[in-house]
């Protein structure tokens, strides 16, 4: 099964032109670019991807009474679309590796069956006629993610869900692909179902996508909508007329720490509090300014593909990500960023304020 290509135009010496090759319209982004196809096939990813992940939260979440330790609608969201994203990829760039989250080994055999009845059904339900998956063509697009990563070549880095609480009560997660050539980010798309297109106005139309490519800009777009906008850091040029924005799981950053940092850079307004790679979206767009992960014990290591795409993202929007002791976050590694201990996130002019204070309240912590 292949996800065929639809037709898309750009514009050239104020000429329109058509092509057949690429997947949807595009009407703001050159794609005569470097990485242009790899861009357009991971939009198109991306959008499937969150489509059915909107879609099971409708028929597993919204319309059923959860039990609290059920997570079982975000496993089969986590599944639906790993397995979506992975055939797009196998479909367009079948020598390229993957590093997912996820493996079939849940799904396999008579154990598995009701779980894997349900993925079948609901990624499924957001195909085409031309596009269904079998059950065992899904098993397989599931287990492309196994690649280990490293510092040569290309490979793609897939988080099919971050922000499976935030998925569960509603709120903020992401479907999140990046690819890596060399041991260096090139192209991140995040989508982000349950994100206000524009954050004044919280109960408008929600799902954007965002877009970067090393060297090109960072972008955002709805769901509904092909047009682009450049997107940007909010234009301050002091940490006092900053905004936090945190995780809202404090298992995920010390929320203590943050207050203490807030106050060494005369920080006063109210963090704002999402989950998942939605806030580095947050950020580059201008909603907030500075994205904290500060670790909760030594022993805890970053995963690649939690952060990828937010890192060119908001490299391209005009900021720039360090760990905590103002190291580039290296992802040649292979799954994990185990040479980095947290995240810093902000826009590029503060960043040095933003780390001494993260290094002066932290200490000898980490």
């Amino acid at each position: 099964m292949i996800f065929k290509p639809s037709r898309y135009i750009f514009v050239t010496n104020n000429k329109y032109k058509a092509f057949s090759f690429c997947l949807f319209k595009y009407k703001t982004y050159s794609t005569m670019s470097v990485y242009a196809k790899e861009r357009n096939v991971a939009i198109q990813a991306v959008l499937t991807a969150s489509k059915v992940c909107q879609s099971i939260f409708q028929h597993l979440v919204a319309n059923e009474t959860l039990t609290k330790n059920d997570k079982s609608p975000v496993t089969v969201a986590d599944f639906s679309a790993q397995a979506i994203v992975n055939t797009y990829l196998k479909d367009h760039f079948p020598e390229d590796p993957i590093v997912g989250e996820e493996d079939s080994k849940d799904l396999q055999g008579d154990v598995g069956k009701t779980l894997r009845e349900k993925v079948f059904t609901l990624t499924n339900g957001v195909l085409g006629d031309n596009e269904k998956l079998s059950e065992q063509q899904i098993l397989d697009a599931i287990d492309r993610g196994n690649y280990i990563g490293g510092p040569k070549g290309r490979h793609w880095a897939l988080d099919p869900i971050d922000g499976t609480k935030g998925f569960l009560r509603g709120g903020q997660y992401a479907v999140c692909l990046a690819l890596i050539v060399d041991g260096i980010v090139q192209v991140g798309v995040v989508g982000c179902p349950n994100l206000p297109i524009d954050h004044k106005q919280p109960k408008g139309e929600r799902g954007s996508i965002f877009i970067a490519v090393r060297g090109q800009g960072a972008f955002q777009r709805t769901f509904t909508d092909e047009t682009e906008s450049p997107i940007k850091f909010a234009d301050i040029s002091s940490t006092e007329e900053a905004t936090f924005c945190e995780s809202v799981e404090a298992g995920h950053s010390s929320h203590g720490d943050a207050v203490e940092i807030a106050k060494l850079l005369g920080i006063t307004r109210e963090p704002v509090r999402m989950d998942s790679q939605a806030k580095y979206c947050s950020i580059s767009r201008g909603d907030a300014d500075i994205y904290l992960r500060l670790p909760t014990s030594k022993a805890y290591v970053e995963k690649i593909w939690d952060h990828a795409s937010g890192n060119v993202l908001v490299t391209e929007a005009g900021g720039k990500v360090t760990d905590i002791y103002g190291q580039p976050l290296d992802f040649s590694i292979g799954r994990t960023l185990e040479k980095n201990k947290g995240v810093i996130a902000s826009k590029a002019n503060i960043h040095e304020q933003v780390l001494e204070a993260v290094q002066k309240v932290l200490g000898n912590k980490f």
